[in-house]
């Protein structure tokens, strides 16, 4: 069949968009995800049959991450960079292939390699487009008719985990932090989808290992994004501008921002970021540099008006892009897995180099200058390492009954009128709650006045999506300092919200940890089959989220 998508929140219907992408995404692009993807499992089927006989590739392993990141909504609508993927797919693939069978023949004299699936052996006739079309349309998720319905639920499920889990990993590996059993997990993970002998118990056990591998990879990202740039510290951070051009930064990775503050210091341009960059003005490293001057808009949906009004230059570092307008096109550049077909690309840094942010600088120069859209402060920086160092302020306020529960309200946010019900839980949480956030859930309302506790701010924003990990830590250690013996016995509730797949890992990490109680909105994944919905349920305490007044009566209560 042609295009079928699941994998975002907005998915068409909650059932699949079928037509074209509601992010944006072209059926082509569709479909060729679904391709490499498929490659994918062919080089995990040598990745991990190699690995038993001493043969694995550095390059090849990171490869799987890099586009399985690729993949992830909103990151690349560049048809022509999937084609290159997955050429570069089957090119190391083959290799890998090479390497595994003359070790296999060295070892034991002849080959040892047989019943392949096709995923390890398939070549295209050639590299056109339609070519490769044609094949993807027999190997996407809806391919197989006969499949049963929840073994292509969870096999799914442990897909959309694994794309998460791997932009964390993606991220890490670029500030030059490595676990390569994490690494390992995803060709491991890849590989349990195409096997036909697992049962929908043993699907689940995958999915349950994706989480809490999905857990290490988040601590990783967390060790390379403090050791590199120190513990996010409280900050408020200026969402008004200042005369002079300037460069918009928006997506995820702390090192781009990194790169282009050097190139940009001491030339007269101003640095701004934008949503998921917001966190990095808590970071001591990036206190340093006078040109990154604060946080412009809010979250990825509103980037059309936003990055319209921005004036300047536009870097777009991963996911969160959506369909530019002719008004800033030609100031819109991407790097990283982040792509639109037309829009200038910045190529890759060299090992122990920068990127080549010339050309934005170019772009910023000839440009206009930011128009104010609002004006005011955002306070940030509230990641463990803050939060554990006042635990003694916290507990105080605890057991004082000054704070009487925790909501942790995480996550994606998106452009669904029904989004709107995480602003009003917020606002109708009672003056003795504190809500522990990270992602751009935030922005539907971090910049309400909710006022104080002590000294801490009612929204403790730990940061970026992948962040949710300081938020397990900072249960674990209020647990620890309370005495209790499970995180489930905290005065927390969890009221998560999602939209895409960096959200999926993050809340099947907590269910792998045990976290009880979370309710999910402002749908269930169209991608859980009713018998999925069931066992999430039973098993692991998932909800949904219903109405504000009820939800919040129901958190308060510990429900």
């Amino acid at each position: 069949m042609g295009m079928f998508c699941y994998q975002c929140q907005e998915t068409a219907k909650n059932e699949g968009c079928t037509v074209r992408g509601v992010c944006g995404k072209s059926p082509e692009v569709a479909m060729l995800q679904d391709l490499l993807i498929w490659t994918l499992k062919g080089i995990s089927w040598w990745g991990i049959n190699g690995r038993g006989m001493g043969v694995s590739d550095s390059r090849t392993n990171l490869f799987v991450a890099e586009a399985l990141f690729a993949t992830i909504t909103n990151a690349n609508f560049d048809d022509e960079r999937f084609v290159s993927l997955i050429q570069e797919s089957i090119e190391l693939r083959d290799a890998l292939k090479q390497r595994a069978q003359a070790a296999c023949e060295s070892l034991h004299g002849k080959p040892c390699f047989h019943a392949l699936p096709e995923a390890a052996t398939w070549h295209p006739e050639n590299w056109e487009q339609s070519t490769l079309l044609a094949k993807a349309a027999r190997v996407g998720i809806m391919a197989d008719p006969d499949l049963d319905e929840d073994i292509r639920s969870l096999r799914e499920m442990l897909v959309i985990g694994l794309k998460g889990m791997a932009a964390y990993l993606d991220h890490a590996y670029v500030l030059d932090h490595h676990n390569e059993d994490v690494l390992t997990f995803l060709q491991e993970g890849l590989l349990a989808t195409i096997n036909d002998n697992l049962s929908v118990e043993d699907m689940v056990g995958w999915v349950v290992r994706c989480g809490k591998m999905g857990a290490k990879a988040m601590a990783l990202l967390d060790e390379a994004n403090t050791n590199t740039y120190g513990h996010p510290e409280p900050t408020d951070v200026r969402t008004g501008v200042v005369p002079g051009k300037a460069i918009l930064i928006s997506g995820h990775d702390l090192r781009d921002l990194h790169d282009l503050l050097e190139q940009t210091r001491g030339t007269g341009i101003n640095v701004y970021t934008h949503g998921e960059m917001l966190p990095a003005h808590a970071y001591p490293a990036f206190k340093e540099y006078d040109n990154l001057i604060g946080n412009y808009g809010g979250s990825w949906w509103h980037q059309a008006s936003e990055f319209e009004s921005f004036g300047g230059a536009i870097l777009m570092t991963t996911n969160c892009l959506i369909k530019p307008r002719d008004s800033y096109v030609d100031r819109l550049f991407t790097t990283g897995m982040a792509g639109w077909p037309g829009v200038t690309h910045i190529a890759n840094r060299v090992k122990g180099g920068q990127k080549d942010f010339s050309a934005v600088i170019a772009a910023a120069r000839a440009a206009g200058e930011p128009v104010q859209i609002e004006d005011g402060l955002i306070p940030i920086g509230y990641a463990h390492n803050t939060v554990v160092s006042n635990a003694g302020a916290v507990l105080d306020a605890v057991q004082a009954g000054a704070v009487k529960r925790f909501v942790v309200m995480a996550g994606c946010d998106a452009r669904s009128k029904s989004r709107d019900y995480y602003t009003q839980v917020a606002q109708a949480l009672p003056e003795d709650t504190i809500i522990l956030t990270a992602g751009c859930a935030k922005y539907r309302y971090n910049k309400l006045n909710l006022g104080k506790i002590g000294p801490f701010p009612r929204v403790l924003d730990a940061g970026q999506c992948n962040d949710s990990y300081s938020l397990v830590v900072i249960a674990m250690k209020l647990a620890e300092a309370l005495g209790l013996d499970d995180v489930n016995d905290l005065p927390i509730s969890y009221d998560i919200a999602w939209y895409e797949q960096k959200a999926v890992i993050v809340l099947l990490a907590l269910l792998a940890l045990g976290v009880k109680k979370i309710r999910l909105g402002p749908t269930l994944p169209a991608f859980a089959s009713p018998n999925v919905r069931k066992v999430l349920v039973e098993q692991f305490g998932l909800m949904t989220t219903d109405g504000v007044e009820e939800d919040v009566a129901a958190m308060m209560r510990g429900e």
